[in-house]
């Protein structure tokens, strides 16, 4: 059921795996991960990846974002290529161009909200623009927030402040590894819903790892992997539709998503 994009969005690409493989073990314990796998992830587009357990999805985000080695093929972030990269350089390409947000929220939990989110930053030397930061800011719903510490925050909140850190150095994409997992089916919505408005009001780019068609719903596009492949694809799509496509992907069989967007991950 694959669709074509809609018309009048952008072609450039913020990020492109091309025959991507990633192999574990040898012989009879060899377990392929990722077979050869090709995608273009846009500019200014919300791209969810879904998939059976096991399919490969978070093992595609984490080689396109830098996190994981792979077997064979190439990765890029805009231009640059990262299987030519050393430690160093790979280390700040992470830390310049790419954006992050986890299941677990990852907060210093000494540090108040705002300290959070500069964070990043404060390490690489460099000061936040002021305007962007406030847009941030502004956008997830932190402005009288930004003096608590994690421990005085909802998990909702924790999680804006996540968002918020992802986005406040203006990277070129941002990877999402199931980000509304460790939350209510309510404060998943909100993160989702700041996710999608950082695309159409900030033109940011995210691609986000999920098990939940409730939460792939809030994509442009969602990718289905299996067996470490990718199968389909389909922009605009609904909780309906995604369901419906999972429910017929062919490999492993997934634990079946509910209509919660707060769902923990399998």
């Amino acid at each position: 059921m694959t669709t074509t994009p809609v018309a009048g969005r952008s072609t450039a690409v913020a990020a492109r795996a091309t025959e991507l493989s990633k192999i574990y073990g040898q012989g009879e314990t060899q377990v392929v991960a990722l077979d050869r796998v090709s995608v273009d992830f846009r500019q200014a587009e919300f791209t969810a990846i879904m998939g059976p357990s096991g399919s490969g999805k978070s093992t595609l985000m984490h080689c396109v974002a830098g996190l994981d080695t792979f077997s064979s093929g190439s990765v890029r972030i805009g231009e640059t290529e990262l299987g030519s990269l050393k430690d160093k350089q790979l280390t700040r390409l992470r830390r310049d161009k790419i954006g992050f947000i986890f299941q677990a929220f990852n907060l210093l939990p000494t540090l108040s909200a705002l300290e959070n989110i500069t964070l990043p930053m404060d390490i690489a030397g460099r000061k936040p623009d002021k305007e962007w930061l406030d847009s941030v800011i502004r956008m997830v719903g932190l402005a009288d927030r930004l003096g608590h510490r994690p421990s005085q925050l909802s998990g909702g909140q924790q999680q804006r402040v996540a968002v918020a850190r992802a986005l406040a150095s203006r990277p070129e994409i941002v990877f999402g590894d199931e980000p509304t997992g460790n939350l209510d089916s309510r404060s998943g919505a909100e993160v989702l819903g700041f996710l999608r408005n950082s695309v159409r009001e900030m033109g940011q780019t995210v691609v986000m790892v999920t098990h939940d068609p409730v939460a792939a719903a809030y994509a442009d596009r969602v990718v289905f992997l299996a067996d470490g492949r990718i199968v389909d694809e389909v922009y605009e799509p609904t909780a309906d539709s995604v369901l419906d496509l999972m429910r017929n992907l062919p490999g492993k069989k997934h634990q079946a998503a509910g209509s919660d967007a707060g769902s923990r991950a399998s």
